[in-house]
């Protein structure tokens, strides 16, 4: 699998976590410490991300950073 098809499954298993939580990008963005525009780039598959950056945003959804790998 291509790394940008890794960052685009990692992404969606990020958008549809939240929206199950029915959290906005901003909302996602305060409990997880990061800007709301830096989830949508997540999200969207667009940048490589920390797994610093993952373990803020799988803490933000209440779950492990494994879960953000869900079917890779």
């Amino acid at each position: 699998m291509r790394i940008e098809e890794v960052l685009k499954k990692i992404g969606s298993n990020v958008k549809k976590a939240r929206l199950k939580l029915g959290l906005t990008q901003e909302e996602l963005g305060d409990k997880s410490g990061l800007d709301s525009r830096h989830i949508g780039f997540i999200e969207r598959g667009e940048i490589n991300s920390t797994v610093k950056t993952l373990s803020k945003i799988a803490h933000g959804l209440g779950k492990s950073v494994s879960a953000l790998f869900n079917k890779i």
